[in-house]
Protein backbone atom coordinates (compact mmCIF):
# COMPACT_ATOMS: atom_id res chain seq x y z
CA UNK A 1 0.00 0.00 0.00
CA UNK A 2 1.53 3.05 -0.95
CA UNK A 3 1.12 5.92 1.67
CA UNK A 4 -0.22 9.10 1.10
CA UNK A 5 2.36 12.49 -0.13
CA UNK A 6 2.27 15.33 2.59
CA UNK A 7 2.90 18.31 1.42
CA UNK A 8 6.48 19.30 1.81
CA UNK A 9 6.98 16.08 -0.16
CA UNK A 10 4.90 17.71 -2.70
CA UNK A 11 6.37 20.82 -2.46
CA UNK A 12 9.64 19.40 -2.60
CA UNK A 13 9.23 17.73 -6.00
CA UNK A 14 7.92 20.81 -7.33
CA UNK A 15 10.94 22.86 -6.55
CA UNK A 16 13.03 19.99 -7.79
CA UNK A 17 11.42 19.71 -10.79
CA UNK A 18 10.45 22.99 -12.12
CA UNK A 19 9.43 21.92 -15.85
CA UNK A 20 6.34 20.11 -14.52
CA UNK A 21 4.03 23.08 -14.84
CA UNK A 22 5.16 23.50 -18.74
CA UNK A 23 4.69 19.64 -19.19
CA UNK A 24 1.20 19.73 -17.71
CA UNK A 25 0.20 23.37 -18.11
CA UNK A 26 -3.59 22.82 -18.15
CA UNK A 27 -3.43 22.28 -14.55
CA UNK A 28 -2.58 25.98 -14.21
CA UNK A 29 -6.00 26.71 -14.95
CA UNK A 30 -7.71 23.54 -12.88
CA UNK A 31 -5.82 24.75 -9.14
CA UNK A 32 -7.88 26.65 -7.23
CA UNK A 33 -6.96 29.04 -4.46
CA UNK A 34 -8.45 30.88 -2.13
CA UNK A 35 -8.11 34.80 -2.20
CA UNK A 36 -7.04 37.15 0.68
CA UNK A 37 -8.69 39.65 -0.51
CA UNK A 38 -12.34 38.70 0.35
CA UNK A 39 -12.53 34.79 0.29
CA UNK A 40 -12.79 34.91 -3.35
CA UNK A 41 -11.29 31.46 -5.10
CA UNK A 42 -9.07 32.22 -7.91
CA UNK A 43 -6.72 30.32 -10.31
CA UNK A 44 -2.86 29.78 -10.11
CA UNK A 45 -2.56 32.44 -12.50
CA UNK A 46 -4.82 34.59 -10.43
CA UNK A 47 -3.37 34.01 -7.10
CA UNK A 48 0.70 35.15 -8.54
CA UNK A 49 -1.10 37.92 -10.14
CA UNK A 50 -2.49 39.08 -6.17
CA UNK A 51 1.02 38.31 -4.79
CA UNK A 52 3.00 40.41 -7.56
CA UNK A 53 0.62 43.56 -6.95
CA UNK A 54 0.88 43.08 -3.00
CA UNK A 55 4.56 42.72 -3.30
CA UNK A 56 4.26 46.28 -5.81
CA UNK A 57 2.24 48.13 -3.30
CA UNK A 58 4.93 47.58 -0.64
CA UNK A 59 7.96 48.25 -3.07
CA UNK A 60 5.73 51.43 -3.87
CA UNK A 61 5.45 52.22 -0.25
CA UNK A 62 8.84 51.51 0.24
CA UNK A 63 10.06 54.08 -2.64
CA UNK A 64 7.51 56.64 -1.70
CA UNK A 65 9.75 57.07 2.12
CA UNK A 66 13.09 56.52 0.72
CA UNK A 67 11.57 59.55 -1.69
CA UNK A 68 10.65 61.54 1.78
CA UNK A 69 13.70 60.81 3.50
CA UNK A 70 15.54 61.93 0.67
CA UNK A 71 13.60 64.94 0.47
CA UNK A 72 14.37 65.58 4.20
CA UNK A 73 18.04 65.25 3.76
CA UNK A 74 17.61 67.87 0.79
CA UNK A 75 15.65 70.30 3.12
CA UNK A 76 18.56 69.61 6.25
CA UNK A 77 21.69 69.67 3.48
CA UNK A 78 20.22 73.28 2.56
CA UNK A 79 19.92 74.59 6.01
CA UNK A 80 23.29 73.38 7.49
CA UNK A 81 24.50 75.20 4.31
CA UNK A 82 23.24 78.77 5.27
CA UNK A 83 24.75 78.14 8.82
CA UNK A 84 28.01 77.51 7.66
CA UNK A 85 28.11 80.07 4.97
CA UNK A 86 26.68 82.57 7.77
CA UNK A 87 29.91 81.18 10.23
CA UNK A 88 31.94 81.88 7.39
CA UNK A 89 30.98 85.78 6.71
CA UNK A 90 30.92 86.41 10.03
CA UNK A 91 33.07 89.48 10.36
CA UNK A 92 35.50 89.36 13.61
CA UNK A 93 35.72 86.19 15.58
CA UNK A 94 33.85 87.94 18.49
CA UNK A 95 30.59 88.36 16.66
CA UNK A 96 31.62 84.58 15.65
CA UNK A 97 29.38 82.84 18.48
CA UNK A 98 26.27 84.80 18.03
CA UNK A 99 26.33 84.24 14.27
CA UNK A 100 26.25 80.94 15.20
CA UNK A 101 23.90 80.98 17.98
CA UNK A 102 21.08 83.02 15.87
CA UNK A 103 22.08 81.54 12.86
CA UNK A 104 21.17 77.74 13.99
CA UNK A 105 18.04 79.71 15.58
CA UNK A 106 16.71 80.49 12.05
CA UNK A 107 17.98 77.50 10.17
CA UNK A 108 16.84 74.87 11.69
CA UNK A 109 13.52 76.64 13.65
CA UNK A 110 15.55 76.20 17.31
CA UNK A 111 13.54 78.30 19.96
CA UNK A 112 16.15 78.83 22.10
CA UNK A 113 20.17 78.38 21.53
CA UNK A 114 23.26 79.41 23.49
CA UNK A 115 27.05 78.18 24.29
CA UNK A 116 29.51 78.35 26.65
CA UNK A 117 33.17 78.14 26.07
CA UNK A 118 36.70 77.82 28.57
CA UNK A 119 40.01 78.57 28.33
CA UNK A 120 39.42 81.38 25.88
CA UNK A 121 42.16 83.77 25.33
CA UNK A 122 42.50 87.26 27.04
CA UNK A 123 40.73 89.07 24.47
CA UNK A 124 37.18 87.28 24.95
CA UNK A 125 37.46 86.42 28.56
CA UNK A 126 34.36 89.33 29.57
CA UNK A 127 32.42 87.97 27.27
CA UNK A 128 29.11 86.24 27.55
CA UNK A 129 29.84 82.71 26.28
CA UNK A 130 33.00 83.11 28.08
CA UNK A 131 30.68 83.24 31.70
CA UNK A 132 31.89 81.05 34.28
CA UNK A 133 31.45 77.26 33.83
CA UNK A 134 31.30 75.07 37.47
CA UNK A 135 33.40 71.86 37.06
CA UNK A 136 30.38 69.05 36.71
CA UNK A 137 29.12 71.18 33.48
CA UNK A 138 32.91 70.88 32.18
CA UNK A 139 32.86 67.13 33.41
CA UNK A 140 29.84 66.12 32.29
CA UNK A 141 31.20 67.85 28.60
CA UNK A 142 34.16 66.24 28.35
CA UNK A 143 32.17 62.84 29.43
CA UNK A 144 30.12 63.29 26.08
CA UNK A 145 31.04 61.23 22.76
CA UNK A 146 27.98 62.12 20.90
CA UNK A 147 25.38 64.61 21.54
CA UNK A 148 23.37 64.46 24.69
CA UNK A 149 19.23 64.48 23.25
CA UNK A 150 16.47 64.29 25.78
CA UNK A 151 14.41 65.58 28.57
CA UNK A 152 15.55 68.62 30.58
CA UNK A 153 16.58 67.05 33.82
CA UNK A 154 17.76 70.41 35.67
CA UNK A 155 21.05 70.88 33.55
CA UNK A 156 23.08 73.68 34.63
CA UNK A 157 23.28 73.75 30.33
CA UNK A 158 19.75 75.05 30.32
CA UNK A 159 19.94 77.86 32.52
CA UNK A 160 21.92 79.45 29.98
CA UNK A 161 18.99 79.54 27.76
CA UNK A 162 16.58 82.62 27.47
CA UNK A 163 13.12 81.37 29.31
CA UNK A 164 15.05 78.48 31.16
CA UNK A 165 12.24 77.40 32.88
CA UNK A 166 10.15 76.55 30.05
CA UNK A 167 12.96 74.41 28.57
CA UNK A 168 11.23 70.93 28.54
CA UNK A 169 13.91 69.52 25.73
CA UNK A 170 17.60 69.96 25.14
CA UNK A 171 20.36 68.98 23.17
CA UNK A 172 23.54 69.34 24.68
CA UNK A 173 27.05 69.18 21.76
CA UNK A 174 30.29 69.05 23.34
CA UNK A 175 33.00 71.41 21.47
CA UNK A 176 36.21 69.95 21.14
CA UNK A 177 39.08 69.70 18.75
CA UNK A 178 40.17 66.77 16.50
CA UNK A 179 41.17 64.08 18.23
CA UNK A 180 41.15 66.02 22.06
CA UNK A 181 39.90 63.89 25.19
CA UNK A 182 38.56 67.15 26.67
CA UNK A 183 35.77 69.58 25.40
CA UNK A 184 36.40 73.58 25.33
CA UNK A 185 32.69 73.85 25.70
CA UNK A 186 29.26 73.18 25.22
CA UNK A 187 27.02 73.91 22.53
CA UNK A 188 22.63 74.18 23.72
CA UNK A 189 19.93 73.65 22.09
CA UNK A 190 16.77 73.79 23.93
CA UNK A 191 12.85 74.17 23.29
CA UNK A 192 9.63 73.69 25.27
CA UNK A 193 8.36 71.27 23.19
CA UNK A 194 9.36 67.92 24.95
CA UNK A 195 9.40 65.80 22.11
CA UNK A 196 12.21 68.36 19.99
CA UNK A 197 14.98 66.45 21.35
CA UNK A 198 14.42 62.57 22.29
CA UNK A 199 16.63 60.03 23.62
CA UNK A 200 15.92 58.01 20.85
CA UNK A 201 16.75 60.35 17.80
CA UNK A 202 19.76 59.96 15.70
CA UNK A 203 22.33 62.09 16.56
CA UNK A 204 24.52 62.41 13.47
CA UNK A 205 23.34 65.36 12.34
CA UNK A 206 24.28 66.86 15.12
CA UNK A 207 27.71 65.44 15.50
CA UNK A 208 28.28 67.06 11.83
CA UNK A 209 26.94 70.60 13.96
CA UNK A 210 28.74 69.75 16.83
CA UNK A 211 32.06 69.51 14.93
CA UNK A 212 31.57 72.36 12.78
CA UNK A 213 30.94 74.95 15.52
CA UNK A 214 34.24 73.32 17.19
CA UNK A 215 35.79 73.76 14.30
CA UNK A 216 35.17 77.56 13.62
CA UNK A 217 35.33 78.75 17.74
CA UNK A 218 38.82 76.88 18.31
CA UNK A 219 40.47 79.86 16.90
CA UNK A 220 39.25 82.06 20.52
CA UNK A 221 40.66 79.85 22.59
CA UNK A 222 43.88 80.40 24.66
Amino acid sequence: MTSPLDSNTVADYLLDNPQFFEEHAELLSRIKLSSALGGRTLSLQERQMDVLREKLKVMELRLAELMRIGQENDQITRKFHTWTRALLQARNDVDLPHTLTTGLQSAFAVPHVTLRLWGVSEAFAHTWFAAPVSADSRLFSNGLTTPFCGSNNDFEAASWLEDAPAIQSVALLPLRLDDATEAFGLLVLGSPDPHRFTSDMATDFLTNIGQTASAALSGMLD
